[in-house]
């Protein structure tokens, strides 16, 4: 005789092989929702996935949770999408092209429309919220419209004499006008000391590299290097900390600012030093080490 299950949660069948409650593994990030919710938008990959019997095609992580090997990071919205076809970003969403193409490969048409740039009647950005910074997306935007004005006013006279050659000068040195800024590169690395330093000594890699600055002079120097899912919704013009960088070579970061125009103006460092173990004469030095980088 079957016991009656009163738990209040379907339990997976041949005609309904999925549970109420299903755990997801997208890019790493962990996220607990119903099965109504995926399958929520007829025609999306969700739907197709979370609809069929053959559940064992289905990729399943270490834990059994069903793994979509996508960014973790904007899954959320994809998530808040599927649950009531609405779209809700935060202001000065910097990501909104990259969630499109998550948009896309989801399979759901509405959120791509939604996320499409916005054209006005002459062909240009309209006024959307969520849309990038126009200074985020061209740093010399100002500069350039500030020395156009400027060569604009120049007597129509002197334009057609020798004042063509200097406004010709002024246009081209206004490519090469970058913005001054400091940025701030720091890293904690540590190491293992035993008896005979010669040899025992373990080194440990840097595990991050980490950016502090101004959110556009940040993401100018690193650009897709640069990590923001830290801090996602900050604005290109203010600053921030929480940055870091996908790579772990300092070398790396420091040809990145020399290339950009950066030079170091400060460099401080601080250690510490503990024993590894009670019963031996092992220390585990540790180090923060600040770099502090200037462009004129």
């Amino acid at each position: 005789m079957a016991l009656a299950d009163n738990t209040g949660c379907a339990k997976p069948s041949e005609d309904f092989p999925f549970p109420e409650i299903i755990e997801l593994n997208v890019g790493g990030q962990v996220y607990i929702t119903r099965h109504p919710t995926l399958v929520s938008v007829p025609g999306s990959l969700l739907w197709e996935m979370f609809t069929q019997k053959n559940v064992r095609s289905l990729a399943r992580d270490s834990k059994g949770r069903f793994f979509v090997d996508r960014d973790g990071f904007l899954f959320r919205y994809i998530l808040d999408y599927m649950r009531d076809q609405q779209l809700v970003l935060p202001d000065h969403f910097p990501e909104r092209s990259r969630l499109q193409r998550e948009a896309e490969y989801f399979m759901l048409p509405e959120l791509v429309k939604m996320l499409a740039p916005k054209l006005s009647k002459q062909n240009s950005l309209g006024d959307d919220p969520c849309q990038s910074d126009p200074e985020e997306l061209s740093p010399n935007a100002d500069a350039t419209r500030n020395l156009t004005s400027a060569s604009a006013t120049l007597p129509s006279a002197v334009a057609g004499g020798p004042g063509g050659a200097v406004t010709a000068s002024v246009g081209a040195a206004s490519t090469d006008v970058r913005r001054a800024g400091f940025i701030t590169i720091g890293y904690r690395g540590s190491y293992t000391l035993g008896r005979d330093s010669q040899t025992d000594a373990k080194f440990r890699r840097v595990a991050r590299i980490m950016v502090c600055g101004k959110t556009s002079l940040a993401k100018e120097v690193f650009g897709d290097t640069l990590n923001e899912s830290r801090d996602p919704d900050r604005p290109p013009e203010r600053y921030t900390s929480r940055y870091y960088l996908k790579f772990t070579f300092l070398e790396q970061a420091f040809d990145k600012l020399a290339d950009a125009g950066f030079h170091m103006v400060a460099c401080n460092s601080t250690g510490t030093c503990a024993f590894a173990h009670d019963q031996t004469d092992d220390r585990i030095w540790t180090s923060y080490t600040e770099y502090v980088f200037y462009r004129e």
